[in-house]
């Protein structure tokens, strides 16, 4: 199929005809007039780059209807007299027009003029938050194209008409739709990770999706900083834990689809395949709607999306970029890519433990029902209980890790992490597979449904199980939540699951499962019995026109084998050996940590560093205190230990292996960072069960009686994780840190919230821990427990090391001197030391005195003069406390 349309006119622009009408001219006058700028709201700055013309950016306050001002910035680069299509880019929800400069710097100088603002509500703009309210955020966008209308470089079609896309993601994405369905002048749009119809995003089949909702009101800053329509919706919805008719109308209205039919513009449509918030079902809604319009429409399924994965930034930019060229510049030869393309993800990169991403994709988009493929599942009628409070809850996704990889990456690359309480659901399974299928699309299932109530709630799911049901895989970790009506004499129920692009390996089976509960949802509180039956075979799409991206020979594979057998001649002559720089050392095999010459660059800047040539080694047995004030680079290089971020230079090997994602060795590295989250219903032995099946080891591998023994929680383990105390919450988290016994082990702030006696605990766990030849490296700002609990001090100040050594040497100097007296001194003879010359201060102890001597000062004048004052001398030597040592070393940095 060409995509390379000659450019729509007429109804598919939806333009405004050149000559306006008198009325026309009248109303776009009045809006310029709203959205002029603020007087002194307006600043120019130039930002350069390598070899490409400057960017040009202009800081303004524009003024809405309503008194609202809007926070904007624009971006231009070459030369002021010509004119150039515009872009609208907006951002997602919680964010701001500073999350998306990157990419307006790169359309601007890819020629084109970019507006990018702050929502209301968001950043430095006012008003409230109206989740993108026709008549608020909207209208904003209409009031933006009118001030890009009066821009002299801005290319018109017609007065008060500039060429202009719109694209966004999340929340800018569903705005890029509103503004194409409100305002005729928009040309092309790209939304990326969006809601079709938001009341079914966040009350999916009459089911509230109470986490991602709730995650929705406090990343807005809280209930108050919306309308309060909105505001008084979600109290009322949260509280009785399912949405209302109210409820449901209120979004409709502010969603795309409410407007659809009025969408008849190019569309580039970007959705994320790991997303419980917006998934597939979304944009599929979306593409077709568009389609019916007459639009030209491309569907793109990227790995990431709401809960995590690669969202594959640079790729998608680029689709945006050609998919303006092709529609905004009207450049015919532009690559806008295939009508269908999703990302598979085939492994895992050997360098770097990244998951390796292939292309496949199909000429024309094959929605979420194509190629049926009828899959029978066996088990007989299944009754199971819907728990009082619907506690616990089955898990699935975890909404809101989403920026910390999300459950999603472990499903993708064939990692079971979901679970399901025996008692609170049914399954039913089918035969092991003869060849390999790959599920493309939503599968469909029709159940006969009885409960012991009127209504019930069901949360549909299929599990790929591996021989011998050893591993079971929750494709991107979705569900399909349904309410169930009127059911207390039994009804037939059918179901559209999760859409998903999975393949399900030779010998693998497919497992349906309904369950009472959901972690993200909000199931009835009441206890109930449901029975489920099946009515039939699952039926699961599979796509058979999505093929493997096919893709020209690069030029490398010409030049690469001349090149390779060029390089062997030359080491041959040379007689060279070069070594993998990943290769372990056998040299330090035995040595727990050996970082070397470690650096790590602030995002953007080239000479601003976070962690900069840093070198140091742990040995066996010791616990290391990782010490410095606020922004000494203590977490960069924690992160970097634990393979989360790549250092910019140097390295870091454990035990002899270098440190990258995803290497082998750091499956003995057990960390601990501050704020662990627990499963509160669940006991603490079941919580630190449920993680370690998380990591797919062997359950012997967990050595989880001996980590508990080290932690010290004795009958507690019992006991629901919400009885727990801060101080054993915290003892729990090291508890999973120790899991496997790693041999080495590092706490982030572990003793943070904690009383003295609690601290005193989690002391002498860490110097247990130790003590049986492994390696604890513990980062903390108490200096005082440092000083009482490590061994071994590591020293940081502006990303630099200060000193590395041992506790006794690091304290062991200074001008503070401790003077046994073997008795407590009279507190008029302590007056007297403390006036001595060359006496800062004196201080009476239980055993004697502690003396700081001021730049004058000796001790052995001091001893003089104690005998002098009849104090009873029996000892004298430095005393500096750890506090005294840090100080000194890092200056007025703290």
């Amino acid at each position: 199929m060409d995509l390379r349309l000659p450019r729509p006119r007429g109804p598919l622009r939806g333009r405004l005809p050149a000559r306006t009408t008198a009325r026309a001219r009248g109303r776009w006058a009045a809006a310029a007039a709203a959205v002029a700028l603020l007087a002194g709201a307006g600043t120019w700055t130039a930002v350069a780059g390598d070899g490409a013309p400057a960017v040009h950016r202009a800081d303004q306050v524009v003024a809405m209807d309503g008194g609202v001002r809007l926070d904007t910035s624009y971006f231009t680069a070459g030369p002021s007299s010509q004119r150039r299509p515009a872009v609208l880019l907006a951002h997602g929800f919680g964010g701001s027009k500073a999350d998306v400069r990157g990419e307006a710097e790169k359309l601007a100088r890819d020629g084109y003029a970019v507006l990018t603002w702050s929502a209301r509500g968001f950043g430095e703009s006012t008003g409230r938050i109206g989740l993108n309210d026709p008549k608020g955020e909207v209208a904003d966008v209409s009031r933006l194209i009118d001030w890009l209308a009066r821009r002299p470089e801005v290319r018109l079609d017609g007065s008060g008409d500039p060429r202009v896309g719109v694209t966004g993601a999340s929340y800018g994405g569903a705005v890029s739709l509103l503004a194409a369905a409100n305002d005729r002048r928009v040309d092309a749009i790209a939304p990326s990770i969006t809601y079709w119809n938001l009341a079914d995003a966040l009350f999916p089949n009459g089911v509230f999706k109470k986490i991602w909702t709730g995650l929705f009101i406090n990343s807005g800053g809280g209930c108050g900083r919306f309308r309060p329509e909105l505001c008084a919706m979600y109290n009322r919805v949260a509280e009785a834990g399912k949405p209302d008719a109210a409820a449901t109308k209120l979004l409709e209205e502010r969603s795309p689809s409410a407007v659809g039919d009025r969408i008849k513009v190019p569309t580039l449509i970007v959705q994320g395949q790991s997303d419980s918030l917006f998934p597939l079902g979304q944009a599929d809604a979306m593409a077709k709607a568009i389609k019916t319009n007459g639009a030209p429409v491309d569907v793109d399924w990227i790995s990431g999306g709401h809960d995590g994965g690669d969202k594959e930034t640079d790729r998608v930019t680029s689709r945006v970029g050609s998919w303006f060229d092709r529609y905004l510049r009207d450049d015919k030869s532009a690559d806008t890519g295939p009508a269908f393309r999703v990302t598979r993800t085939g492994g895992i990169d050997s360098t770097d433990g990244a998951a390796l991403l292939r292309g496949a994709s199909a000429d024309t988009y094959p929605g979420l029902d194509s190629g049926r493929h009828a899959v029978t599942l066996t088990g007989r009628e299944q009754s199971f209980e819907n728990p009082a409070g619907a506690s616990p809850p089955a898990i699935s996704a975890l909404p809101g890790l989403g920026g910390s990889g999300g459950l999603t990456q472990f499903s993708s690359l064939g990692v079971g992490v979901s679970l399901d309480f025996p008692g609170q659901y049914a399954r039913f399974e089918s035969a092991p597979f003869r060849d390999d299928l790959r599920i493309t699309g939503s599968p469909t299932v029709t159940v006969h449904v009885r409960s012991s109530t009127d209504d019930a709630v069901l949360f549909g799911k299929v599990y790929d199980v591996g021989p011998g049901g050893t591993q079971q895989v929750l494709p991107s970790q979705l569900v399909t939540p349904v309410r169930v009506e009127g059911v207390k004499t039994g009804k037939d129920v059918s179901l559209t699951l999760p859409a998903v692009d999975h393949e399900v390996r030779k010998g693998h089976r497919l497992r349906l499962v309904l369950a009472s509960t959901d972690l993200g949802y909000a199931s009835p509180a009441a206890p109930a019995t449901y029975t489920v039956s099946l009515k039939g075979d699952l039926r699961v799409p599979t796509a058979p026109g999505v093929t493997t991206a096919a893709a020209p020979l690069p030029s490398w594979v010409w030049w690469l084998p001349l090149a390779g057998a060029l390089t062997a001649l030359a080491l041959l002559v040379t007689g060279r050996r070069r070594t993998s720089a990943m290769a372990p050392d056998p040299g330090s095999a035995e040595v727990p940590l050996q970082i070397t010459g470690l650096s790590k660059r602030y995002a953007r800047s080239a000479d601003r560093y976070a962690v900069r040539e840093l070198s140091f080694r742990v040995e066996r047995g010791q616990v290391l205190g990782l010490l410095g004030p606020n922004g000494a680079g203590k977490t960069t290089t924690l992160r970097m230990l634990m393979g989360l971020i790549k250092p910019d230079d140097g390295e870091i090997r454990v035990f002899g292996h270098a440190i990258r994602p995803g290497a082998p060795v750091l499956s003995r590295v057990g960390a601990f960072v501050e704020g662990a989250g627990f499963l509160p219903h669940l006991s603490g032995r079941e919580n630190l069960e449920l993680y370690w099946r998380a990591t797919g080891r062997p359950p012997e591998d967990a050595h989880l009686e001996e980590a508990l023994e080290i932690a010290g929680l004795g009958d507690a383990l019992a006991r629901a994780v919400r009885t727990y105390s801060q101080g054993m919450r915290q003892r729990l988290a090291i508890a999973q840190a120790m899991l496997g016994l790693p041999d080495l082990l590092i706490l982030d702030e572990p003793t943070n919230g904690l009383d003295p006696p609690q601290i005193r605990e989690m002391r002498e766990v860490m110097i247990r821990y130790a003590a049986a030849g492994r390696t604890v490296i513990v980062s903390s700002h108490l200096l005082a427990e440092v000083e009482q609990s490590c061994t071994h001090l590591v020293v940081m100040d502006r990303g630099r090391l200060v000193q590395a050594g041992p506790v006794s040497e690091i304290i062991g100097s200074g001008d503070t001197l401790l003077v046994g007296t073997g008795s407590p001194v009279d507190e008029p003879v302590v007056e007297k030391v403390g006036a001595l010359p060359g006496v800062s201060s004196a201080v009476a102890t239980d055993d004697g005195l502690l003396v700081r001597l001021d730049a004058d000062g000796s001790a052995q004048r001091l001893v003089v003069e104690l005998v002098r004052l009849e104090v009873p001398v029996a000892s004298v030597g430095p005393h500096r406390r750890l506090e005294d040592a840090f100080l000194t070393l890092i200056g007025g940095s703290a």
